[in-house]
C-alpha cells in the first residue's frame, strides 16, 4: 500500500530494458497506454488529495505560443523613460496658502512651492423636498413635482450608482454593501438593496440588446466561449460573444447549438425556412421525407417558438433528431437574413455548438493537446519537442502573414501545415494528435483567407474570467431578474472599458437619465468608422 492508502501501481519496464525482438509496434502502443493510465491514476490521486485539503500535482502550464521564443534584449540597457508629472492633469478643487510660522523683517516673497494632496469625501447627504400644495379658485389641487431623475425611490442617483458599481464592478456582496451603507448612516434594508440591483433596469437591458445587434452587423469576427452559471440550484451556462469592441453575456439552461443561434438573432423571435436553412438541413443529413415537407411548406416564417413547434407538428416532424436539425436550420436562416452575417467568422475553442457560419479554431487550444503529451523515453520526448518547435515556428510565421499577407506565403504555409501533420514519429499518441490537427486544417488556416481574424481565443477567455470571479464570490443566481441583471451589467461594463468609457460615469449618466454619454451601440459605430478611416489613410496611394 502507498502512503495515501491506495494500492501501489506496478512499475512499467523501460524501453531500454526490453530485448530488441520484444520491441514491436504493438508493445510500443501498449506501453503508451500503460503510461497514460498511470497519468490518469496520478490525476485521480491528486484530486483525492485536493478534496482532503492536501496539495496535489501542479496543473498544466499556460501555452507558450504567445510568449517570445528568444530574449534578444540581453546585454542591452533598457531605455530610460521620462518621468510623468503625476499631478499635471488633476483638477484642483481647493487651494490653501500656508505661510511660514515666522517671517523675519525684510524678507522677500519668492512665490509658492506646490504640494498637492488627493483625497475623496464620503459623507451623508439627505435632502428634504417640500412639495408645495396649492388649491386653485376652480377647486383644483396643484402639487410641486419631484425632479424626474429621482423616480419613485427614496434614494438619490449617486447612491444608486454607487450600489450598482460596488456590486457589479467591485464584486462587493449584498451583505457587505448593507453593512457599509449602514455604517455611513444610511437607513436602507437588504430588500431595498436587492431591489436596486435587480429591478427597474429595463433601459440597461434594452441598451445591451441593441449593442449586440449593431456589433454583429459591423464585426468581421467574434470570439465565443461559455462557462458554468448555476441558477436556482440547477446547472446552467453563460455564453460570451465579443471582440475588441464589445462583450455580450447571456445565461441559459443549455449550451446547445440551438441556444447559440438564438443568441445570434440578437433579440429576434422568428424562424425562417429559406435556401440557407434548407441547405443546412441537407448538409447535416436530415431525412429526405421531413426535408421535402419543410421545403414545400407554405408558411416559410414562424413568428415565435410556439408557432415553429406548431409548424413541425403539422408537418408530422416529431423525431428529436429531426426537430433539432430543422430548428437549427430555421434559426440559421433567420440569422443570415437579418444580420447579413454570411462572412462573419466565429472563433472558438472547438466546442461543437459554435461550429456555424465560418468557423475558426484557436491555435492555443490546438497546441494544448501536445502540451498534455508526455513521452516515456528519450526518443518520444525528442519527437514531441521537435513537433512542438515546428508548431511554434509555424505559428510565428502565421502572425507575420497577418501583418503582410502575400499569395506565395499563403501557399507555402498551407504546404508546411500539411507536412507537419503528416509527420510520422515513434510516439503513437503524438501521431494521433497530428492527424486530429490535420482534420481541423480548414478552421486553423482560415487566417490565410481572412488575415483580419486573430489566431487565438484569448480575448473571450479574458472577458469571461471576470464573470467567473463574480460567480465565485456571489454564488448562483436565484431569480430571473437577478440572472438577467448579472448578464447585462457584465456586458455593459466590459463594453464601456473596451470603448474608453468610465463605468462609473456611465452608471451616473444612465441613472440620472442625462444621456450625455452616447448609447453603447453608437459608440461601437463611431469606433468602427474611426478604425476604417485610419486604415484608409494608412493604405498607400494607387500608382
Amino acid at each position: 500500500m502507498s502512503s495515501d492508502g491506495l494500492p501501489k501501481v506496478p512499475t512499467i519496464p523501460k524501453l531500454s530494458e526490453l530485448a530488441p525482438d520484444q520491441v514491436t509496434p504493438l508493445v510500443l502502443v501498449l506501453l503508451e497506454i500503460c503510461h497514460h493510465q498511470q497519468e490518469q491514476i496520478q490525476q485521480l490521486r491528486d484530486e483525492i488529495a485536493r478534496l482532503k485539503g492536501e496539495q496535489g500535482k501542479p496543473k498544466i502550464r499556460p501555452s507558450t505560443l504567445e510568449q517570445p521564443r528568444a530574449d534578444n534584449t540581453k546585454g542591452k540597457r533598457p531605455k530610460k523613460r521620462r518621468k510623468r508629472r503625476k499631478t499635471q492633469q488633476l483638477t484642483i478643487h481647493e487651494t490653501v496658502c500656508i505661510a511660514p510660522d515666522e517671517v523675519p523683517q525684510g524678507s522677500r516673497f519668492k512665490g509658492y512651492e506646490d504640494f498637492i494632496i488627493q483625497d475623496i469625501r464620503i459623507e451623508l447627504h439627505n435632502t428634504r423636498f417640500r412639495l408645495q400644495r396649492w388649491r386653485t379658485p376652480l377647486g383644483e389641487n396643484l402639487l410641486g413635482m419631484r425632479p424626474a431623475e429621482l423616480g419613485h425611490r427614496h434614494y438619490g442617483p449617486t447612491l444608486i450608482s454607487y450600489i450598482l458599481h460596488q456590486y457589479h464592478h467591485a464584486h462587493v456582496t449584498q451583505p457587505l454593501l448593507l453593512e457599509q451603507l449602514r455604517e455611513w448612516g444610511i437607513d436602507i434594508s437588504a430588500g431595498q438593496i436587492s431591489a436596486i440591483i435587480t429591478e427597474g433596469n429595463e433601459h440597461f437591458h434594452a441598451e445591451k440588446e441593441a449593442m449586440l445587434r449593431v456589433a454583429l452587423e459591423l464585426s468581421g469576427y467574434v470570439h465565443v466561449d461559455d462557462t458554468g452559471a448555476r441558477h436556482r440550484g440547477n446547472n446552467g451556462y453563460c455564453t460570451h460573444i465579443g471582440n475588441e469592441r464589445f462583450a455580450y453575456f447571456a445565461s441559459t439552461d443549455t449550451k446547445s447549438r440551438i441556444n447559440f443561434l438564438e443568441l445570434l438573432r440578437a433579440g429576434g423571435d422568428d424562424y425562417l425556412l429559406n435556401d440557407e436553412a434548407l441547405a443546412y438541413m441537407h448538409e447535416h443529413k436530415l431525412a429526405k421525407a421531413p426535408l421535402a415537407r419543410l421545403a414545400g411548406c407554405e408558411n416559410k416564417r414562424s413568428s415565435s417558438k410556439q408557432a415553429w413547434l406548431s409548424t413541425l407538428s403539422r408537418l408530422h416532424i416529431s423525431d428529436p433528431r429531426h426537430v433539432r436539425i430543422a430548428t437549427e436550420g430555421a434559426l440559421l436562416g433567420c440569422v443570415l437574413e437579418h444580420r447579413s452575417m454570411s462572412e462573419l467568422v466565429i472563433i472558438s475553442d472547438d466546442a461543437g455548438q459554435f461550429d456555424v457560419l465560418r468557423h475558426a479554431l484557436c491555435w492555443i487550444h490546438a497546441e494544448r493537446v501536445f502540451v498534455k503529451l508526455v513521452g516515456f523515453n528519450d526518443a518520444q520526448r525528442a519527437a514531441l519537442a521537435g513537433v512542438r518547435n515546428e508548431i511554434w515556428q509555424l505559428y510565428a510565421e502565421l502572425k507575420d502573414y497577418k501583418r503582410a499577407p502575400r499569395e506565395d506565403n499563403k501557399v507555402q504555409l498551407d504546404a508546411r501545415f500539411d507536412k507537419l501533420c503528416a509527420t510520422n514519429t515513434c510516439f503513437a499518441s503524438l501521431n494521433k494528435a497530428l492527424r486530429r490537427m490535420h482534420r481541423n486544417k480548414a478552421q486553423l488556416l482560415l487566417v490565410l483567407e481572412r488575415p483580419d481574424i486573430p489566431l487565438h481565443n484569448n480575448l473571450s477567455e479574458n472577458d469571461i474570467r471576470d464573470y467567473v470571479k463574480k460567480r465565485k464570490i456571489s454564488g448562483s443566481t436565484r431569480s430571473e431578474q437577478g440572472r438577467r441583471c448579472r448578464d447585462t451589467f457584465a456586458s455593459v461594463k466590459k463594453t464601456c472599458r473596451k470603448n474608453g468609457v468610465s463605468f462609473w460615469d456611465y452608471l451616473c449618466d444612465r441613472v440620472r437619465n442625462a444621456q450625455q454619454i452616447p448609447p453603447l451601440a453608437e459608440l461601437i459605430r463611431q469606433r468602427v468608422a474611426l478604425n476604417a478611416g485610419a486604415l484608409t489613410t494608412q493604405q498607400p496611394a494607387a500608382p
